[in-house]
């Protein structure tokens, strides 16, 4: 089967949906079909099972949101620019999509089958946050006795913290308006 069609966006979309409603473990095939609006049988002609339907669900949203992260960061010209332009766009697909941030934040955590897949989206995040911390020390604006490896987990924990506290809320506030502060803290720290 085609998984460029809209078919299959459609079953990748609705199980993400019944995913956040319900969790991984209690959503059923079943519910995913009727939420695209196909037989349960359809389904089989592009996944081979839930876990198949999640990792494809996972690796659709990943192309979607990282393809438009990097647009962003290319839209900065320095490094604090690229950085504001990297934590708005996460924060904002997560906004747009609360059924991801859902699933990101709540789903994949625990799930040892995707472990791979879940480091493997960190890795290419903290890889865009290298270039922007370089591109930082390279400037002066970031301080250069720093670990980058620390400092790129520092902002990572931090935005994915935003993005927790924001699903718990169950998304009651402007996830995105926490970008500037977030970059902010980065940049200034808490001192006076």
């Amino acid at each position: 089967m085609n998984k460029n069609n809209g078919k299959h966006k459609m079953i990748l979309n609705s199980a993400g949906s019944v995913f956040a409603a319900h969790g991984f473990h209690k959503a059923t095939i079943s519910q995913i079909a009727a939420k695209a609006g196909v037989a349960d049988g359809t389904l089989y002609r592009y996944f081979k099972n839930k876990d198949d339907i999640l990792y494809q669900y996972i690796t659709y949203k990943t192309e979607v949101v990282f393809t438009k992260m990097r647009a962003a960061v290319l839209k900065g010209k320095s490094a604090e620019d690229k950085l504001k332009h990297l934590i708005r766009c996460h924060l904002e697909e997560f906004q747009i999509d609360k059924n991801m941030a859902v699933i990101f934040q709540s789903e994949t955590r625990y799930m040892r089958d995707i472990q791979s897949q879940i480091e493997d989206i960190s890795k290419m995040y903290l890889d865009l946050l290298s270039d922007i911390i370089e591109q930082g020390q390279n400037e002066g604006v970031m301080r250069q006795d720093l670990f980058v490896g620390l400092v790129k987990r520092y902002i990572l924990g931090a935005v994915e913290g935003v993005i927790s506290t924001w699903v718990s809320a169950d998304g009651r506030y402007d996830l995105v308006s926490m970008a500037d502060p977030l970059v902010d803290l980065y940049m200034s720290g808490v001192k006076e």
